[in-house]
């Protein structure tokens, strides 16, 4: 692990892979860490130079007064470019990382190379979803988040993936256990407000949109308009909930890979 000194705090991340392979760099989902990848990295790392962090108010990185914004986040993966000397890279993003690798595909397209946005939408719910969620969790701090884990295994997973893999559930929702509440808070008021329907257009990097066939967070409607939008953008669907990379494993990180590797 290493950390780059932000203005406001330290923004933790993470490489594996060849020094001299390209640039994978991966955004975790709201509530989870770096280590949300972990099933993709002895693939990824074959190939690429893999760089993980954990988005502002998640994991070991700093947690900042909320709201957040996705173009605040955004630009700390810029940040991150920039202090790591990378001028462009490959991203990958999953739910919330699916807004931050949008905001980046419509604002820093020359600094990618390729972009995977998986299981997310340009627009993911409304006031009326996020705000008692985030009221709920500042007010009740830890054992809003422990509520949270119960609730979250249903969204995350499919009935029979969550009842035969437990350890790798238990392992993805204590990370959510663990989240700080501010941090998660902050980062809920970012998903809220974020609204790329009308920007989409505007991407021109290659674009890879996966979806979950059972997710009813962000379901396949939502990637399909995206993919849509987008002019020579392909579309994956796989039958899993929201957490499609840790569901799917090795189909996902395949289909992944071709995309990024294709000339």
């Amino acid at each position: 692990m290493a950390q780059l000194q932000l203005a406001d705090g330290v923004l933790n991340y993470r490489l594996d892979g060849p020094e001299h392979a390209p640039v994978l760099i991966l955004s975790n989902s709201l509530g989870t860490n770096l280590h949300m990848w972990d099933t993709q990295i002895p693939m990824w790392t074959q190939h690429f130079r893999v760089l993980r962090y954990d988005t502002r108010g998640h994991g070991e990185s700093l947690v900042s007064e909320g709201p957040y914004s996705i173009e605040q986040l955004g630009k700390d993966v810029l940040a991150l470019l920039d202090a790591l000397g990378i001028a462009r890279a490959h991203f990958c993003g999953l739910s919330m990382g699916g807004l931050i690798g949008q905001w980046l595909g419509i604002n820093a397209g020359s600094r990618l190379e390729r972009l995977v946005i998986c299981n997310t939408a340009a627009k993911i719910g409304s006031p009326d979803t996020w705000n008692p969620r985030i009221e709920t969790v500042l007010r009740d701090g830890a054992e809003a988040m422990r509520e949270l884990c119960d609730a979250s295994v249903e969204r995350w997973f499919t009935p029979g993936f969550s009842t035969v893999h437990t350890e790798q559930v238990k392992r993805i929702t204590d990370m959510l256990a663990t989240t700080s509440p501010e941090g998660y808070a902050a980062n809920c008021g970012a998903v809220r407000d974020a609204d790329f329907r009308d920007q989409l257009g505007q991407i021109q990097v290659p674009l890879l949109v996966i979806s979950g066939s059972a997710d009813a967070v962000t379901p396949p409607a939502g990637g399909l308009f995206v993919q849509e939008r987008v002019s020579g953008a392909e579309y994956a669907e796989f039958q899993a909930a929201h957490l499609s990379n840790v569901e799917v494993g090795e189909p996902f990180s395949r289909r992944v890979l071709d995309f990024l590797m294709a000339r």
